[in-house]
């Protein structure tokens, strides 16, 4: 008999060699959250990923898609009417993998839109909106059947011309589990949360601050990047785990040289960016039972990112339509989400963090208007004396569904959750069972731990749990310089900010990249990112050599742009 220790043990009469203890290899499930591993993924809502897991017939008390009659109007100014005159596009499964594109609009004025239907003249076919922003009457409740609406509109401001009814009916999809099969798979063999909701009816910066701070301090879109590098300066998940002896990392995908989650939270990060590593070092960490308290994964969300954002950019040049087959967003983000459950799957230490001991939770920032037919509910803003945020928004709404994942092997396999839950049910958990003091704010107050998850008194032998397998992914050809596509949504909001960091680092930059005029193709912005971040997140960034090839392409790129206006 061989005792196998964690942060507590228990003994088996097996070989310890044998598969057999090394499935039992554990501590007891009221250690099943000693550590957790987190990772969020980008842009999609529950509907659009995970509608289609369970039939009416499966037997299980399933909020999905299948049986159901879904549709959303079409607005009777759309050029392009529905072909068979019923005036409305019907929810459907998805023809390809890179649906829909070009990406939604995500913003606060465009989830209005999206979620009551509500859009004012003046904003229509415009990209940046004005007040009132399209804001619901007061009361109102969310009717879910402006997603038809918004995207013509939104297409419309950023193509220059209204889309087909094929191109716009692709707001109306979602993807089937054959399609999908690494999220659908791990989440039919373990449990999924059919009512987990986002925080702000808005896009990715607020949602992921939330996550990690059960706020935003106000801000409701990512722009401007001077919020979230000055003025967002709640305390954190990171400072609360420090403040109680417990160890953090945040782990991200290579080649992508920044941390979102500490740009976000710049002001409380700036001085521990040392606990930013590349995902290479938890692969790592995992396999030698290293890992932190609690991990972060954040996949590369600049360029060519593998988070499953909707394309983050049309291939458009100067107006015209230019045929390409990107690679699939989805299929780059299966592609990871596979690599992230492999190294999960594969924890058998016996000290430190197992898959005993530590939870794999798969998350969403937000749905980034990809469609959803369940409604969200009111929520308590996060300091009711609090002013205003951006717009006038009181944050006395949530957002939609996005799609939620448990991995445990104290979790049982087809589960399925129907009690409601947010971002802030993490840091709930996380109080709850790690004795980590009063609430960050009121919204993980009043928000449900998740703790109850984990029903079984035995655990799952990891070598009987489904593997699936990704769709292969075709190679990435991005042709910066023919094309000048753009940089993702998050890496140019978040590029001003970048830039400015630079310059307080005393780093030199091109002045041209700063003109308003000045063409930053993606190549160019990519290459300034990394050498503004360099000098920050030195776990992720270049070696000399590297840099000073940068350095040296980022001047050239500038000269020739130069030259080109004389």
């Amino acid at each position: 008999t061989r005792v196998w220790a964690s942060h507590s043990s228990v003994s088996f009469e097996e070989d310890p060699g044998s598969k057999k203890a090394e499935g039992q290899r554990m501590s007891s499930k009221d250690n099943a959250m000693d550590h957790v591993v987190f990772v969020m993924f980008e842009n999609r809502s529950f509907d659009n990923l995970l509608g289609h897991l369970y039939a009416p017939d499966d037997g299980k008390q399933f909020e999905g898609v299948i049986g159901k009659e879904l549709s959303n109007p079409v607005p009777a100014w759309a050029q392009h009417q529905p072909p068979d005159g019923s005036g409305v596009v019907t929810y459907e499964v998805a023809t390809d993998m890179d649906s829909p594109n070009p990406d939604p609009g995500e913003e606060w004025f465009h989830t209005n839109t999206q979620l009551f239907g509500t859009m004012d003249d003046h904003n229509r076919f415009k990209y940046e909106v004005t007040a009132p922003y399209n804001v619901p009457p007061a009361g109102a409740k969310p009717t879910m059947d402006g997603f038809v609406q918004d995207y013509i509109s939104f297409v419309t401001a950023e193509t220059g011309k209204q889309p087909t009814y094929e191109q716009y009916r692709k707001i109306m999809v979602g993807y089937t589990p054959e399609q999908v099969p690494v999220l659908n798979g791990i989440a039919k063999d373990f449990g999924v949360f059919d009512h987990w909701f986002c925080e702000v009816p808005s896009q990715t910066f607020m949602n992921r601050s939330f996550w990690t701070a059960a706020t935003s301090c106000g801000g409701v879109v990512n722009a401007p990047a001077s919020h979230w590098f000055k003025d967002n300066i709640a305390e954190t998940i990171f400072d609360r785990l420090e403040s109680k002896g417990k160890t953090w990392k945040i782990y991200v995908r290579e080649p992508d040289p920044i941390s979102f989650t500490a740009i976000i939270h710049w002001p409380r990060l700036k001085d521990r960016l040392d606990n930013v590593r590349p995902f290479s070092e938890f692969k790592k960490d995992a396999a030698n039972g290293t890992l932190p308290d609690f991990c972060l994964i954040e996949p590369n969300l600049i360029v060519g990112h593998g988070d499953y954002h909707p394309p983050a950019a049309h291939a458009l040049v100067e107006g015209q339509d230019i045929p390409v087959d990107p690679p699939s967003p989805i299929m780059s983000g299966e592609a990871f989400l596979d690599e992230v459950y492999s190294a999960y799957k594969a924890m058998r230490s016996e000290t430190g963090a197992n898959v005993f001991n530590t939870p794999l939770l798969i998350g969403w920032d937000e749905p980034g208007g990809t469609y959803d037919h369940v409604a969200p509910g009111a929520v308590p803003p996060p300091d009711a004396a609090a002013p205003a945020g951006q717009f006038g928004f009181t944050f006395d709404r949530s957002g939609y569904r996005v799609p939620a994942v448990v991995v445990s092997p104290w979790v049982a396999q087809g589960e399925v959750f129907n009690a409601e839950h947010r971002h802030t049910s993490l840091l709930a958990t996380l109080r709850k069972l790690w004795d980590l003091g009063e609430p960050f704010t009121e919204r993980d107050k009043a928000a449900a731990p998740i703790d109850y998850v984990f029903t079984l008194d035995t655990p799952r032998d990891p070598d009987t749990w489904a593997q699936p397998v990704a769709q292969p992914l075709t190679p990435e050809h991005i042709e910066w310089e023919t094309l000048h596509r753009q940089l993702s949504g998050l890496g140019q909001a978040a590029l001003p900010g970048l830039i400015q960091l630079a310059k307080d680092k005393g780093l030199q930059l091109p002045p041209e990249v700063e003109a308003p005029d000045f063409k930053l193709t993606p190549q160019l912005a990519w290459d300034v990112a990394r050498l503004a971040m360099a000098h920050y997140f030195r776990a992720l960034g270049p070696d000399e050599q590297e840099l000073a090839t940068i350095q040296k392409r980022v001047l050239d790129a500038t000269n020739t742009e130069v030259k080109r206006k004389s």
